[in-house]
């Protein structure tokens, strides 16, 4: 019997660190700022158990009916958290206040838990006792959840289905307290019915799990969604309408095959170009081969690594017969090295030197992403290229993110890295922007490779000239200890909202 009673312990407290965070996790992925977004669930999560630890002095009678029946709702609440929430984001204005007010009721349930489940066992154990066992297990439980939902939940059961699952794990637990406790219950079979209608509503919440994120997306997105997956990382998320292929990571968009070759002739070629007889690149980010289908244009390239972080991007890109279309094949080309790894330690450990690097990241929405922005990053970069070598930065928008671009061009020069910037027209972005780095002075091209879609020797030169609206303005260098990058980022897009 005490073995029973502490693994509930350990259960419940899984469910509400799981349900904890995927309140963060959502907050992160759809309104970016990872660090505000988790620290602000965070609190306010704590302070509604410190609220529902309060509020459980207030039941004196009846306290294993009372705990069956907080166990049901938290099921409930937290159990349909995600859907809710994704369903919230996608067809409501109010997406912040649902949040925080999903956060602060099941925080509030979850701290009413403990304290009940102490005054329903005080009498079976010392009071030292009591406490030590319930406090082991409940961390335990928190240690579990924390491990298992970025190693196994997230990838393999994605947010809804992980909520649904702790949601049934919750009304588990009610049900079978109505049997540890039934001495202290009149008639338990009420509450049984109960925990039987709550088990089943969940249930065919998981059945229906795919039809709820399907909703919510098909609301989000103006195309036909042909692909979701939920990974460790990140949403990905295709959609398709007549020709045009788009893709979204976390909501924001990266391309539209109508005009991605803008972008990806413009990241590549005034930069390899200029490099005589490169012979080793390295490819950052880019895990959906559309630069790499660029790079692989240079005969005289005999090796290119990719270091995407994402694995299912790479598999995706390198095995749908769509994405293997638009990218050439890329991935799959002999010449390539794809490693999946966070590009930073990868960095910091390997020892190669290269010719060119491109570096395509997300633009840096959050301080994981920020990270890669910085003048740490920066010269860690420059310590892997030869004396002759380039780099290129994807580096947002000058137009609707001018302090934010001329960050990126800062950081870069505080490296100690000479940066040349230019920017290019793409419809489906607007203007945007990239920055080359290196030791030595750059001159552009007078050689494209053949059978270029945009980019020309004649209209490269112009790519460097920026208009009036889109010249530098004073910007701080970010650093690792104050991601300034992110700061700008934010303000910049809701200047362009408003």
């Amino acid at each position: 019997m005490p073995a029973v009673l502490f693994i509930s312990v350990l259960l419940i407290a899984a469910c509400g660190l799981i349900y904890e965070l995927i309140a963060g996790t959502l907050a992160s992925y759809l309104l970016g700022d990872s660090v505000f977004q988790f620290s602000t669930v965070i609190g306010s999560y704590l302070f509604a158990m410190g609220l529902g630890s309060g509020l459980s002095r207030c039941f004196q009678r009846g306290l294993v009916a009372r705990f069956v029946s907080i166990e049901l709702m938290v099921g409930l609440a937290g159990g349909f958290s995600s859907s809710i929430l994704f369903l919230a984001f996608a067809y409501t204005p109010g997406f912040r206040l649902i949040l925080y007010l999903m956060v602060i009721l099941i925080g509030v349930l979850v701290g009413l838990e403990i304290p009940l489940l102490m005054r329903i066992l005080k009498g079976r154990f010392l009071f030292r006792d009591l406490v030590a066992h319930v406090l082991t297990f409940d961390y335990l439980g928190a240690l579990g959840a924390s491990l298992l939902f970025p190693i196994l939940l997230v990838p393999k059961l994605g947010l809804v289905r992980s909520a649904l699952l702790f949601g049934v794990i919750n009304a588990a637990v009610a049900l079978w307290s109505t049997f540890l406790f039934r001495d202290q219950l009149g008639s338990p079979h009420a509450l049984r019915a109960m925990c039987g209608a709550v088990l089943v509503t969940l249930c065919l919440g998981m059945l229906g799990a795919e039809r709820i994120t399907a909703a919510a997306d098909t609301n989000l997105y103006a195309d036909e969604v042909i692909f979701s997956r939920q990974t460790r990382y990140q949403r990905i998320v295709l959609t398709k309408w007549k020709d045009d292929l788009r893709l979204f990571l976390s909501s924001h968009l990266q391309f539209s095959s109508r005009d991605e070759y803008r972008y990806h002739e413009a990241l590549v070629h005034p930069g390899l170009a200029a490099v005589p007889a490169a012979r080793r690149v390295l490819v950052l980010g880019g895990g959906d081969g559309l630069a790499l289908r660029e790079i692989l244009k240079y005969a005289n390239v005999e090796r290119v690594t990719l270091v995407d972080l994402d694995p299912e991007m790479t598999r995706l890109f390198s095995e749908n017969p769509f994405l293997v279309q638009l990218n050439g094949g890329s991935l799959r080309s002999s010449r390539v090295q794809v490693i999946n790894a966070d590009a930073f330690p990868w960095l910091e450990s390997s020892r190669d030197m290269f010719d060119f690097i491109t570096v395509d990241f997300p633009d840096p929405t959050s301080y994981s992403l920020g990270k890669l922005y910085t003048t740490a990053f920066y010269r860690l970069l420059a310590r892997h290229l030869s004396a002759q070598g380039m780099a290129v930065v994807q580096s947002t928008s000058p137009l609707f993110a001018r302090q934010s671009y001329w960050c990126i061009v800062e950081t870069l020069k505080q490296s100690g890295l000479r940066t040349y910037p230019y920017h290019v027209y793409v419809p489906s972005f607007g203007e945007w922007g990239f920055v080359l780095a290196g030791q030595r002075p750059y001159e552009p091209p007078s050689q494209l490779p053949e059978g270029l879609r945009f980019l020309s020797a004649q209209n490269l030169g112009s790519l460097f000239e920026f208009p009036k609206d889109m010249l530098p303005v004073p910007a701080e260098p970010n650093r690792l200890n104050n991601q300034v990058l992110v700061r700008y980022y934010e303000q910049d897009w809701s200047d362009i909202a408003r």
